[in-house]
C-alpha cells in the first residue's frame, strides 16, 4: 500500500466505516454526529450523545426560553414521572400550544434543583430521530444503533428521554423483514428501564399510537391546552426580554396584549401562544428593518454623483477637460458630503430603538390575513360614511337594500357588531334583472377593489343531497376529500370577503342547516375537520321567490298603480315577503339580519343604467385610445327597445349589445380605427349611426337596419 502512495491508517478506518458495531461505524453518514462522535473517548453514553441534545446542560447555560403559566403540566408530568411502573408521560396538544416548552420547563427546573428528591440528579436528553435513522443504509445497522442506545439508557438511569413527535418511532427505520424503533423501545419500556417522555398531536397520537395498543398502554397522557388569552398575555411578557434582546427594539405592553388578542381573533388556523409570539418576532423584525433602511436622502445624493461621475467620464472622452476638471470636484465635494451625511445617519442609527406597538401588531395581521385590523383612518372613515353614495353610482333605484347593507359594515368596522356572527346575512328578493347580484359585486369593489374578491357559489349546482359534500369536502375515505370544500377553501384562502349564494331558493334543504350554522357561530367545520372562520364575511343569498305571484297579482302594477308608484310597491312587496316566509324555514329567517325587497326599476332609473353600460363601451374603447359618445337621443333609442319592467336590466344589456356593440364592432373593422380617433353614435333614419373623426376629417357610416 505503501508503495502505490496509500495511507495505511487512513485506509484502514475507512474499510472500518462499513464493519457494523465497529467503533469508526457511528461516526459515518451525517455530520450531525461529529459533535457527539469527539465525546466518545470521554463519556459513559457516547451513541446517546451523538443523537440526543442535552435540555439541562442548555437550561444551566441559560439558553432556553423562560415557560411561563404551564405548572399544573409540569407538576402532572413529575407526579407520572415519580411512578413505579408506566412512568412515560406523553404530551397531546394541538401544534403551537407549548408541548416542547413544557419540557424545556422541566429540564430548567431540575437545573434549578426544584424538584423532588427521586428526579434530582436527572438529565433531560432531546433525541433528534432524524440523528437516529441518518446513515444507516444496510440492514441491520439501524437495529445494532438502536441497541447501543437503549443499552445506554438502560445502564445510565439518570437520563430521561424527550422525543418530540413520538408518533415518528412507529415505522422508523422500518425496512422489510426490519424492526422499527417503537418495537425495539417496548421491552425496555414495560420493564422500566429507562423513562421516556413523548409529545405529539392528538391527531397523530390517534394514528400511530392509539392503534398500537401494547405501545400505548406503556405511555401517560398528558393533554395540553392552548392557553386563554390573558395566559398567553403573560407568557409573551415573559418572552419580551429575549426578542427586544435580539431584534434590539423596545415591545410595548399594549404591543404585546394585541399580539394574543388580534390572533386569538384572525387567525383561526393556529394557536396560542405560537401565533402571537409569531406576530411579534414579525412586527419587532418589521420595525428594526425599517429603521435600518437607508434614508430618501442618502439614495438621492448617490444618484447625483452618479450622474457628475458619469457626465465627467463623457467630458473626459470628449477631451474638455476644464469641464472634467470641474467635474471632478463637484464629485469629491459631493462624496464627502454623502459621507458626512451617512456617518450622521449611523450614529442616529446606532442610538435609536424602534419602538413595537399594537398598530405594528395590527399591520402584521392585516398582511397575514387580508383583513383590515388597523385602526381607523381618516380617510377611511370618511369612505364609510359615504358609503351609500358610493355604491349608489353603480347600483340604480335600491336605496333601502343599500343603507341596510352599509349600515352593516359600518358597525363592522367600527367593533359594535356581535364578535361571534358574520359581518352581515341577508336575504335579497324581488324581481329578476333588479340589481341582486349587482349589489354583491359593488360591494366586493367597495370592500376590497375589486370585483374578483366576491366567491359567489350558484345554488343551482347544489340541487341534490349528495352535493352538500361539494360545499364543506368529502368525508374521509370518499373521492376528493384532500381537496376540500368550495366554500370552506375559498374563505380560507379569503377571510374578508363577501360570500354570494345565488338563487338560494334552488338549493337543497340540508344546505340550510349549513347555512345556520354560519350564521349563529360564525364558523364551519369542513370534511377534514378543520374550522374555517366566516365572522369576517358579508353573506349575500338572492332569490326570485315571490316575484312571480307578485307580478301576477298587479301586472306588475300598472292595472291598480298609480304614477307616484306605478307598481304597486306596498302590495307587491308584501306578496314576496309572504311567500319567502312558505319558502324558507322559520329557524333560517330567524338568523338573518334582513330580508331586503328590491324595487322594479322605473324608466328613469333605466336612463341612469344605460348611462352606466355606455360608459363601460367608453372605458372599454379608452383602452385602445378611441374615444366614444353617445347623445340622449341614442339613449331614449336604447330604452326604448330595451326597457321592460319585467325583466328588469338584462333586456337593456341586450339591446346595448345588439346595437351598439355588435355594430360598433363591424364599423371599427370597416374604417381600421386606430388611436387618437374619435366616435360619436347618433340615430339617423330610425336606427343607431357611428360617425368616425380622424385627423379632422369625419367619417360617417350608417348601420344596416336590423329588424
Amino acid at each position: 500500500l505503501h508503495g502505490v502512495g496509500i495511507d495505511h491508517g487512513v485506509f484502514s478506518r475507512e474499510i472500518m466505516k462499513f464493519v457494523p458495531g465497529s467503533d469508526a461505524e457511528g461516526e459515518k453518514g451525517t455530520d450531525a454526529l461529529s459533535d457527539g462522535a469527539r465525546k466518545k473517548g470521554r463519556t459513559k453514553t457516547p451513541t446517546i450523545d451523538q443523537l440526543a441534545l442535552d435540555l439541562s446542560e442548555k437550561s444551566r447555560n441559560g439558553e432556553l426560553d423562560p415557560v411561563i403559566g404551564r405548572t399544573k403540566e409540569i407538576r402532572r408530568i413529575i407526579q407520572i414521572l415519580s411512578r413505579r411502573t408506566k412512568n412515560n408521560p406523553v404530551l397531546i396538544g394541538d401544534p403551537g400550544v407549548g408541548k416542547t416548552a413544557i419540557v424545556e420547563g422541566l429540564a430548567q427546573k431540575i437545573a434549578e434543583g426544584d424538584i423532588p428528591e427521586i428526579l434530582r440528579d436527572k438529565k433531560v436528553m432531546q433525541l433528534n430521530m432524524g440523528n437516529l435513522v441518518a446513515g444507516t443504509k444496510y440492514r441491520g445497522e439501524f437495529e445494532e444503533r438502536m441497541r447501543k442506545l437503549v443499552k445506554e439508557l438502560s445502564e445510565c438511569r439518570d437520563i430521561i428521554l424527550f422525543i418530540d413527535e413520538i408518533h415518528t418511532i412507529v415505522g422508523a427505520g422500518g425496512a422489510e423483514g426490519a424492526v422499527d424503533a417503537a418495537n425495539i423501545l417496548k421491552p425496555s419500556l414495560s420493564r422500566g428501564e429507562f423513562q421516556v417522555i413523548g409529545a405529539t398531536t392528538l391527531d397523530e397520537y390517534r394514528k400511530h399510537i392509539e392503534k398500537d395498543a401494547a405501545l400505548e398502554r406503556r405511555f401517560q397522557p398528558v393533554y395540553v391546552q392552548e392557553p386563554s388569552v390573558d395566559d398567553s398575555i403573560l407568557i409573551l411578557e415573559g418572552l419580551r426580554d429575549r426578542y427586544e434582546s435580539h431584534h434590539r427594539a423596545k415591545i410595548r405592553d399594549d404591543a404585546l396584549e394585541a399580539a394574543a388578542r388580534l390572533s386569538a381573533r384572525y387567525i383561526m388556523d393556529r394557536h396560542l401562544p405560537d401565533k402571537g409570539i409569531d406576530l411579534i418576532d414579525e412586527a419587532a423584525a418589521r420595525a428594526r428593518i425599517n429603521a435600518m433602511e437607508t434614508p430618501e436622502q442618502l439614495k438621492e445624493m448617490e444618484k447625483k454623483i452618479e450622474e457628475v461621475r458619469r457626465e465627467k467620464e463623457e467630458a473626459v472622452n470628449a477631451q474638455e477637460f476644464e469641464k472634467a476638471a470641474r467635474l471632478r470636484d463637484d464629485e469629491r465635494r459631493l462624496s464627502d458630503e454623502l459621507e458626512e451625511e451617512r456617518g450622521k445617519w449611523r450614529s442616529r442609527r446606532n442610538s435609536y430603538q424602534p419602538v413595537v406597538t399594537g398598530e405594528d401588531i395590527a399591520d402584521v395581521v392585516a398582511e397575514w390575513t387580508g383583513i383590515p385590523v388597523v385602526q381607523l383612518t381618516g380617510e377611511e372613515s370618511e369612505r364609510l360614511l359615504h358609503m351609500e353614495q358610493e355604491i349608489e353610482k353603480r347600483l340604480i333605484g335600491q336605496s333601502e337594500a343599500v343603507v341596510s347593507i352599509a349600515k352593516a359594515i359600518r358597525r363592522a368596522r367600527s367593533g359594535l357588531k356581535d364578535p361571534r356572527r358574520p359581518i352581515g346575512s341577508f336575504l335579497l328578493l324581488g324581481p329578476t334583472g333588479v340589481g341582486k347580484t349587482e349589489l354583491a359585486r359593488c360591494l366586493s369593489s367597495f370592500l376590497f377593489g375589486s370585483d374578483e374578491s366576491m366567491i359567489r357559489l350558484d345554488m343551482s349546482e347544489f340541487m341534490e343531497k349528495h352535493e352538500v359534500s361539494k360545499l364543506i369536502g368529502a368525508p374521509p375515505g370518499y373521492v376528493g376529500y384532500e381537496e376540500g370544500g368550495k366554500l370552506t377553501e375559498a374563505v380560507r384562502r379569503r377571510p374578508y370577503s363577501v360570500v354570494l349564494f345565488d338563487e338560494i331558493e334552488k338549493a337543497h334543504p340540508d344546505i340550510f342547516n349549513i347555512l345556520l350554522q354560519i350564521f349563529d357561530d360564525g364558523h364551519l367545520t369542513d370534511g377534514q375537520g378543520k374550522t374555517v372562520d366566516f365572522r369576517n364575511t358579508v353573506i349575500l343569498m338572492t332569490s326570485n321567490v315571490g316575484a312571480r305571484e307578485s307580478a301576477k297579482g298587479s301586472s306588475l302594477g300598472f292595472s291598480d298603480g298609480d304614477e307616484k308608484d306605478p307598481f304597486n310597491w306596498g302590495n307587491m312587496k308584501t306578496v314576496i315577503l309572504d311567500e319567502a316566509g312558505r319558502t324558507f324555514r322559520p329557524e333560517f329567517i330567524n338568523r338573518l339580519d334582513e330580508m331586503i325587497v328590491f324595487r322594479p326599476l322605473t324608466r328613469q332609473n333605466m336612463t341612469a343604467i344605460v348611462g352606466i353600460m355606455l360608459e363601460e363601451v367608453r372605458t372599454r374603447l379608452a383602452g385602445r385610445g378611441i374615444s366614444f359618445s353617445a347623445g340622449e337621443d341614442v339613449t331614449s333609442f336604447l330604452l326604448d327597445r330595451g326597457y321592460q319592467p319585467r325583466f328588469g336590466a338584462r333586456p337593456l344589456r341586450r339591446a346595448i349589445q345588439t346595437y351598439i356593440e355588435d355594430r360598433l364592432a363591424d364599423f371599427l373593422l370597416e374604417k381600421r380605427s386606430g388611436s387618437s380617433d374619435k366616435i360619436e353614435a347618433y340615430i339617423s333614419d330610425g336606427n343607431v349611426a357611428f360617425k368616425m373623426i380622424s385627423g379632422g376629417v369625419p367619417g360617417v357610416a350608417e348601420a344596416v337596419n336590423h329588424q
